[in-house]
C-alpha cells in the first residue's frame, strides 16, 4: 500500500502518519501540494518532524508531488485502486469495505487530505472508494452556553483516521 497525503497543514499529523504507515509497512508516502516534508528547504531534517516520526522518516520511502490528481491518475495507471477517506454522501462506512486479498491490498492507494477542507471533488472522482468513518457521538450541551446544543465531533484527526482506515484494510485481508 502507499499512502497519498494532499495538503496536509500539521508537520505533526504528517509525522504521525509515517509512523503509523512504518509499523504498516507502507511502501511510500506521496507527500502532495503544502504538505510538508521531513526536509526542510534548506535540505536539513526537521527536528518536529523527527520527533513525532520517531526515526520512520529514514525508513519509508516518500515523495513530493506537486498535484495529487495527476498523481492519482498515474497511480491508476500503474494498477492501484485509489481508497480516499472522506464525508460525502458517496461514502460507504470504512468497516464495510470489501475484503481485500493480499495482492490487491499492496495495490492500495490510500488518500488522505486537509484537516480543514478535506479532499476536493476533483480527487474523490479519481478515488475508486471512497471510506468514511462513522461519528457516533452524542449530542452535547455547550457548558458556556447551556441553551445550545450540537452533535459531537464532526471528523477525526487525519493522522488517527489514516490509522484506522489503514490497519482496517490490512486486517480485512487476513
Amino acid at each position: 500500500m502507499v499512502a497519498v497525503l494532499h495538503n496536509i497543514r500539521s508537520i505533526h499529523n504528517v509525522g504521525s502518519i509515517f509512523r503509523t504507515g512504518e509499523a504498516l509497512g507502507v511502501s511510500k508516502i506521496y507527500l502532495c501540494g503544502f504538505t510538508p516534508a521531513p526536509i526542510d528547504r534548506f535540505g536539513r531534517m526537521r527536528r518536529d518532524f523527527m520527533k513525532v516520526a520517531l526515526g520512520a522518516e529514514r525508513t519509508v520511502k516518500w515523495e513530493s508531488v506537486s498535484s495529487t490528481t495527476q498523481l492519482l491518475t498515474r497511480l491508476r495507471k500503474e494498477g492501484r485502486r485509489v481508497y480516499s477517506v472522506e464525508q460525502d454522501s458517496r461514502s460507504c462506512p470504512y468497516d464495510e469495505a470489501r475484503v481485500l486479498s493480499e495482492a490487491e491490498f499492496e495495490r492500495i492507494a490510500l488518500v488522505v487530505g486537509d484537516e480543514v477542507k478535506g479532499l476536493s471533488e476533483a480527487i474523490l472522482k479519481k478515488s475508486d472508494e471512497i471510506l468514511e468513518i462513522p461519528m457516533r457521538g452524542a449530542m452535547i450541551r455547550d457548558v458556556e452556553h447551556p441553551r445550545r446544543t450540537g452533535r459531537g465531533k464532526e471528523s477525526l484527526n487525519v493522522s488517527v483516521a489514516f490509522g484506522i482506515v489503514a490497519y482496517r484494510l490490512r486486517e480485512a485481508r487476513n
